[in-house]
């Protein structure tokens, strides 16, 4: 019998092919392996099917955007590089006072950080669909909804939205941007950081695991044609494009290539983001990302989209 192929959910092409079959390395949240489609005609990878019932089981409680992330060197230089990525931003906002929404906020991390780097900010928002993060979102005065985006309704528009490592976790990503834009206030900007298929960590672990699927909970990988395309559909513009390092995807892909040699031990309990190998195999190829990224594109995308001017 001869199974139709998936259609892309960004460019509704039905000429996909299969591109890959990855089980859950990362937290062990299902068995068997999920298949990862390749659309030819706008270079969209997605998941058929999408696990949009299992959202409970596929995101533990040892998740690691739930978990305290503590204060270790790591975390320390991930805010000092993000206060230094947002500060340019933030200074190209106008006003005396700032409104930032989180789209996948969680306890308002990130928040945190641009309120500090930022007196101007007045009011922040977490939507998430942890439930548990509220009480210390909210302890830190952040407002807090729990459901996603499309759920979200307010009358107030913000300055600032943040999506990162959010599009590619959700159904349709067109419906998130789309909403997005209407939250957004004149003169403001969304900042999405997403996966980037079009990479070497992505080709070497194709046919094994490649961390950047973070399966099964990335269900739409983009690379810079397909995002460009997505957006067609959308008021918002692109007002800058860069790619960062993917330190993380080739740590997944690494630990999880030796897990199969049975060379380390992994488990639900103990995930590879918590492993002891992870914080360094990923301190080394974020250097080798640094290192490589003005002659090669690297696995994660960092777009600033703003409202398209109306004539």
């Amino acid at each position: 019998m001869i199974t139709a192929s998936p259609t892309c959910p960004v460019c509704q092409s039905a000429h996909t092919q299969l591109w890959s079959k990855a089980p859950d390395y990362e937290y062990f949240s299902v068995r068997g392996a999920y298949n990862y489609y390749h659309c030819p005609d706008c270079s969209t990878i997605f998941i058929d099917p999408v696990p949009v019932e299992l959202l409970k089981q596929i995101y533990p409680p040892n998740y690691y955007s739930f978990v305290n992330k503590g204060k270790n060197i790591l975390v320390r230089l991930k805010e000092w590089l993000d206060k230094r990525f947002f500060k340019k931003i933030l200074r190209r906002l106008p006003g005396e006072s700032l409104s930032v929404l989180d789209v996948g906020g969680g306890t308002g991390w990130m928040l945190d950080v641009l309120k500090k780097t930022d007196a101007r900010i007045t009011y922040t928002q977490s939507v998430d669909i942890d439930e548990k993060a509220r009480t210390e979102a909210e302890a830190k005065g952040h407002a807090y909804f729990e459901g996603t985006i499309e759920a979200f309704e307010t009358t107030r528009k913000f300055d600032l939205i943040l999506m990162l490592n959010l599009v590619e976790h959700v159904a349709s990503p067109l419906a998130v941007l789309q909403k997005a834009e209407t939250l957004l206030n004149p003169g403001g900007v969304i900042v999405i950081k997403t996966p980037n298929h079009d990479s070497w960590d992505a080709r070497i672990f194709k046919h094994s695991y490649w961390g950047g699927l973070h399966s099964p909970r990335h269900w739409v990988i983009f690379s810079e044609k397909s995002f460009r395309l997505l957006l067609r559909s959308t008021g918002l513009d692109v007002q800058q494009l860069s790619y960062t390092q993917g330190a993380p995807f080739w740590a997944f892909s690494i630990i999880a290539a030796l897990y199969r040699k049975k060379w380390v031990r992994i488990n639900a309990e103990r995930p590879i983001i918590f492993h002891g190998l992870f914080a360094p195999v990923s301190a080394l190829f974020a250097v080798f990302d640094f290192i490589r990224r003005p002659f090669a594109k690297t696995s994660q995308l960092f777009i600033i989209l703003r409202a398209k001017e109306r004539k």
